[in-house]
């Protein structure tokens, strides 16, 4: 009958007082510790700034941008489409007003049947150049959590693997160090132990 060999783990090992605890242990427990730090405490603080950043920026689009009535001026009959994910909407060339009340001509989708002369919506900015329709409020929440999920994973994913590479180096020197004990004893014993 065999006797079978029980292994006790020993939790927290390199933050005890032990006579086999290298300098490098030490080390290793210090990079471990800021690196769980960093990853959790630093990927919610950069989720959470981006995800208040990305919010209050498309906020401010929104507040910033202003739906203008525009007329067609040119015939979108025989333009070229722009892609089916467009509902098949083709680039033509509108007139509005800015505020400021000067004349502005651009580009815009229409639907291909749309003749010259119709009147468009289209978005512009403070100076009344063109810009694209601004998100929702809820479509600016999803895009403001989507950032900040990514910003957590980034920021936690440096940390991680910043600790990862830190542990690869201290393990390469301690086999270095392992290599030269062992060569000590070889040439202490005449060289018979290899």
């Amino acid at each position: 009958m065999a006797t079978r060999t029980r292994c006790t783990r020993v939790r927290l090992w390199r933050w005890r007082r032990n006579p086999l605890r290298r300098r490098s242990d030490i080390i290793e427990a210090w990079i471990l510790l800021t690196a769980g730090t960093l990853a959790v405490a630093g990927g919610l603080l950069a989720g959470l700034a981006t995800q208040t950043a990305v919010e209050q920026d498309l906020d401010r689009q929104r507040t910033e941008r202003q739906a203008v009535s525009a007329q067609l001026i040119e015939d979108a009959r025989d333009k070229p489409s722009v892609s089916a994910a467009d509902d098949d909407r083709v680039w033509a060339a509108v007139r509005w007003r800015a505020p400021d009340g000067s004349t502005h001509t651009g580009q815009t989708k229409v639907r291909p049947d749309t003749p010259a002369g119709t009147p468009a919506t289209v978005w512009t900015d403070e100076h009344g150049h063109l810009t694209s329709k601004p998100v929702t409020h809820e479509e600016a929440q999803l895009q403001a959590a989507l950032a900040g999920a990514l910003a957590v994973v980034i920021t936690s994913g440096a940390a991680v693997g910043g600790a990862f590479a830190a542990r690869a180096s201290l393990d390469r020197r301690r086999m270095e160090q392992w290599d030269a004990a062992w060569a000590r004893a070889d040439i202490r014993r005449g060289g018979k132990t290899g």
